[in-house]
């Protein structure tokens, strides 16, 4: 199941990287739409701080 982390973006530069996180299995990872995926993660809430990073820069 995928949970949006943002609902909408604020400026053009968040339109190329929407993030989500995305389980596979007992581990979640985070995704954006630019093609960036962040590592395997066993806690939710490591995944999401993986997407918050990867948003910011």
């Amino acid at each position: 199941m995928t949970q949006q982390d943002r609902s909408a973006p604020h400026s053009a530069d968040e339109e190329l990287h929407r993030t989500s996180t995305v389980e596979h299995g007992p581990f979640c990872l985070a995704r954006c739409t630019c093609g960036w995926r962040g590592p395997a993660r066993r806690a939710r809430s490591l995944a999401r701080a993986d997407a918050a990073g990867h948003e910011r820069g």
